[in-house]
């Protein structure tokens, strides 16, 4: 792990200003970040379980409820009654309408392709990148909760689920210094902004107004979108980050920081979770004042998946 180079080390992308590691573990790789995950770092997440509970994360697959886009309508569930049972499906299962995983052929920077460079045709004509090729690595390991909406609440500034907010790398610092976190190479960053809580708490007719695209009004706290931040993540050795609220990233996008999902995904292979269901896990590690634990999920081996849900875990 030491010979991964620092984020202003990484070449840049032909003919931009943005940075790829494209080349750290190869350009054949399938697992991006996730490569910083060895048995030593597994080993040591185990270490962290104590009191075997198990705190669940995510949400029922049936919400965000409505669908938090209108192309993405809820599953359909039929079940056949049997003579020895019951047995059922599922139809239009949307992989990343609950409880998420992004994979690396979720997005693309422009038309430079996908992790690797990987083009448009090149994903059409293989199996590369899918979902299934993470899947076999969980994702599992060291998991640090940053808190910033309880951060936040104790400095008498509570973040607001409808006004965005951006959460910088300093932030982070800051909220990591107060709960006594430290980073090592990679953790999986499990950010709490509060606004999935927020979303559940309102009527409705108020959910249906959230409804929508993330270029069309949406406002909400979540993760900077400059340059810096992506920096402040690949140099902390962070392998991905799972948040709470439907981006990771605050909305509505700065055009001129970028959208931080472009960075993130095909340029430095990191593994991005959304809508994370935080509150329990918050509450235990504000209790216990252990804001690290043995992160567990089960992403779906779908051949050439997108993205799958989560089906996480905390176990602390």
């Amino acid at each position: 792990m030491t010979d991964i180079p620092r984020f202003a080390d990484l070449p840049f992308v032909e003919g931009t200003d943005e940075r790829h590691a494209w080349d750290v573990w190869g350009r054949d790789d399938e697992l991006g970040s996730l490569n910083r995950i060895g048995p030593e770092q597994v080993l040591a997440a185990t270490r962290l379980v104590r009191e075997g509970r198990i705190i669940p994360l995510s949400l029922r697959l049936d919400e965000p409820d409505p669908g938090l886009f209108a192309t993405r309508e809820p599953y359909r569930q039929t079940v056949e009654t049997l003579n020895v049972g019951r047995d059922d499906k599922l139809d239009n299962l949307y992989l990343q309408y609950s409880t998420q995983w992004d994979g690396l052929r979720h997005i693309k920077f422009r038309d430079h392709g996908y992790w690797g460079g990987r083009s448009e045709e090149q994903l059409d004509s293989s199996d590369d990148l899918g979902i299934d090729r993470f899947s076999r690595r969980g994702p599992i390991g060291r998991g640090v909760l940053v808190d910033v909406a309880r951060h936040r609440e104790r400095q008498g500034a509570p973040l607001a689920g409808d006004e965005s907010f951006a959460i910088t790398g300093a932030l982070l610092d800051e909220v990591a210094r107060a709960d006594g976190v430290e980073f090592h190479p990679g953790d999986f960053l499990v950010l709490r902004t509060g606004w999935l809580e927020w979303y559940r708490a309102q009527t409705r007719e108020r959910r249906l107004q959230q409804r929508g695209s993330m270029n069309d009004g949406m406002s909400m706290p979540g993760l900077d979108g400059a340059r810096d931040t992506a920096e402040w993540l690949w140099d902390n050795g962070i392998t991905g980050v799972a948040a709470d609220n439907l981006a990771v990233e605050v909305l509505p996008v700065d055009r001129a920081k970028g959208f931080q999902h472009r960075r993130l995904i095909p340029l430095l292979g990191m593994v991005v979770g959304e809508l994370f269901h935080l509150p329990e896990l918050s509450a235990y590690c504000a209790e216990t004042g252990r804001y690290e634990f043995l992160l567990t999920s089960g992403a779906l081996p779908v051949p050439r998946g997108v993205g799958s849900p989560a089906n996480a875990y905390a176990i602390v």
